[in-house]
């Protein structure tokens, strides 16, 4: 049976601009399509919706092979960093085999 490979990452992520909720779902909403996209990855919204500076925003992966987990893992972090509506203040990033 091949090796399975179950990736996850999750950002807290603040964002400075956003003065309404309205405001912060187009923010998030622009940076999950963005990473669905490019990264062909499982996106949400995870926790903190009500709050409207900061959101926890989780991406998900499955792969046969672990370094290709973690390169990816790698970009979406770097990705998110460097989008300019949301500032990263905590990461947690997890790999299952």
């Amino acid at each position: 049976m091949p090796r399975v490979v179950v990736a996850t990452l999750t950002w807290e992520l603040s964002l400075p601009g956003c003065a309404s909720l309205k405001e912060k779902r187009a923010v998030v909403r622009s940076l999950r399509d963005r990473l669905r996209s490019r990264f062909n990855v499982s996106v949400a919204e995870t926790g903190l919706q009500n709050v409207h500076q900061r959101a926890l925003l989780s991406v998900a992966l499955v792969t046969s092979d672990g370094r290709l987990a973690e390169s990816m893992l790698d970009k979406l972090d770097d990705f998110v960093d460097q989008h300019g509506g949301a500032v990263i203040v905590d990461v947690r990033r997890e790999i299952l085999t």
